[in-house]
């Protein structure tokens, strides 16, 4: 008894990922191109700039997970509804945070990434300073022996 219930948990747990597939169709703009070209030129320099949250290495507009085609959607129904491209990323940004955003703006969770890269810089300057000054001032010293 106890073998069989156990044999049958396994096999559900098995059947899982398979029951889990997406069995919704793809939303209408995730795959088609808006009509007008300049709209469609928009929506695809936005989509060009924003991270795949489940690839992660790819854009919205390279990736084929079925999340970057409903961000994908959501782009071009709002270009398409007249929001500017800038309104959708804030948006998108709001909903999924920071990361999906390959041009992040500093703010209050952000800035680390754009003060710790010239902090090194800075120390590694100053270090290199330092040396080099002790360098010239042992030749001045040596030569004047």
């Amino acid at each position: 008894m106890i073998r069989w219930l156990l044999t049958a948990v396994l096999a559900m747990a098995a059947a899982m990922p398979v029951l889990a597939q997406d069995t919704m169709p793809p939303a209408p703009y995730a795959y088609n191109q808006l009509q007008d070209p300049r709209l469609e030129a928009e929506a695809s320099e936005l989509m060009h700039s924003l991270r795949c949250l489940k690839c992660q290495s790819q854009s919205i507009a390279d990736s084929d997970a079925p999340m970057a085609g409903d961000m994908r959607h959501q782009v071009r129904s709002r270009i398409l509804a007249g929001e500017s491209p800038e309104a959708i990323r804030r948006w998108l940004i709001a909903r999924y945070g920071d990361y999906v955003s390959y041009e992040p703006e500093v703010s209050s969770t952000t800035w680390p990434l754009f003060a710790i890269p010239v902090l090194v810089i800075l120390i590694v300057a100053g270090v290199l300073l330092r040396r080099l000054g002790r360098r010239r001032s042992d030749d001045d010293t040596g030569a004047a022996a």
